[in-house]
């Protein structure tokens, strides 16, 4: 690392501006962790009775509460991590204002919390790439049922019968709690196989 003199010497050791303003980046990073790991936790939970729509690596025995089910311990490191962080970007906030007149000294707690801030952010992230981001999977069969269960797939419909009769089978399969497709099938709107294409020209939309 090069190093270079201060050009105003008194400015440098009154102010922690860069200190403070740098912990601010580490912050908005921690941030987005936070957004990052939530999803994928939320997306994950389950078995059965969560989201559920991706499978995360199983690193531990199992829940301490349900045997058997996958706790993202990783993603909740980050979340701790980033608390700790945010924490720490509040002292150094606090420690940047110390500066009286032409002295701040508040420069090692900057510097403590700077550095572990550092340190922690740039550990937890090559784990949450390693450990968990990289081994998620798809639950392909979860996806595939929310999916059909969706009252939205009868947009794909729209062009065969109409916005009208479309929305009467949606209301339809709400009520009833089936499926657009087994509606249609019973009411016989459509033929099968134009059925098939219209809703699975639905999925890519």
């Amino acid at each position: 690392m090069e190093f270079r003199e201060a050009e105003n010497h008194f400015q440098a050791q009154a102010c922690q501006d860069t200190a403070v303003e740098t912990s601010g980046v580490l912050k908005s990073i921690a941030v987005a962790l936070v957004k990052i790991a939530n999803d994928i936790r939320w997306l994950a939970s389950g078995p059965r009775c969560g989201i559920g729509e991706i499978d995360i690596p199983s690193l531990q025995p199992g829940s301490s509460i349900m045997p058997g089910k996958v706790n993202p311990v990783i993603p909740e490191a980050v979340i701790q991590v980033a608390a700790q962080v945010t924490g720490n970007d509040t002292t150094i906030m606090v420690g940047g204002q110390g500066g009286n007149f032409e002295l701040n000294v508040m420069l090692p707690v900057i510097a403590y919390n700077l550095l572990q801030s550092i340190e922690l952010l740039s550990s937890v992230t090559i784990l949450f790439a390693e450990k968990c981001v990289e081994g998620i999977t798809a639950n392909e069969h979860r996806c595939g049922a929310f999916i059909e269960q969706s009252l939205a797939m009868v947009t794909g419909l729209i062009p065969h019968i109409g916005y009208d009769r479309a929305a009467d089978i949606a209301k339809k399969a709400h009520k009833t709690g089936k499926t657009i497709r087994q509606v249609v099938l019973e009411d016989k709107n459509l033929p099968e196989n134009i059925l098939n294409a219209a809703l699975t020209e639905s999925n890519l939309l």
